[in-house]
């Protein structure tokens, strides 16, 4: 497992260490921004293909009222291009080697942060649907608690049969500490 020693967190514990790093894949941005390069792909064909139909839009006072929209489109796309980045570059999720961080992005000025104890999973499960899903290898990691928040949903990451195999290890590796614990203490209750 890859030890991110050098990363570290607002809020990251004593004795914490960050072992894995989750973005959503990189194909989920890319959908994204596709429709956005669509747009201006047609944007791109209008502006060049209006002039020769309608030689009136070349000529004042037209001209300044056409490349008036064409910059508030190529704005706007610019605009909705980079919220969608923001979106993408500030949804964290960090899986330590005492909880699950997850850092959810919404819109440019809002931020949910929440967090969940690996003691607290009850049940984790992977989700992979699509062919290109399967063949890119990314999907939805679930996990039940028995808190408050009852699903920790990962959306869209790389490698999910990995990280559910991570988390499952880290957790029965909590279990096993706790049960050891308590172990001790009633062994140390009957020896006094």
């Amino acid at each position: 497992m890859r030890s991110f020693n050098t990363f570290h967190f607002k809020g990251q514990r004593d004795g914490e260490e960050v072992l894995q790093i989750l973005r959503r894949h990189w194909f989920d941005i890319f959908l994204q921004l596709f429709w956005a390069f669509l747009i201006l792909a047609f944007l791109t064909f209008i502006s060049t293909a209006l002039p020769s139909l309608f030689p009136a839009i070349s000529k004042a006072p037209y001209k300044n009222l056409f490349t008036f929209l064409e910059n508030l489109f190529l704005l706007l796309i610019w605009i909705i291009s980079f919220v969608i980045w923001v979106d993408y570059y500030f949804d964290v999720w960090i899986v330590t080697n005492k909880r699950v961080v997850n850092i959810e992005q919404k819109g440019l000025f809002s931020r949910n942060v929440s967090e969940l104890e690996l003691e607290k999973i009850q049940d984790i499960t992977t989700e992979v649907h699509g062919l290109i899903p399967t063949f890119l290898n990314y999907g939805d990691v679930f996990i039940q608690t028995a808190g408050e928040r009852e699903r920790f949903l990962f959306r869209k990451i790389p490698n999910p049969y990995k990280v559910k195999n991570i988390l499952m290890n880290l957790q029965e590796k909590k279990e096993r500490e706790e049960t050891d614990e308590l172990g001790e203490m009633i062994k140390k209750k009957i020896n006094n």
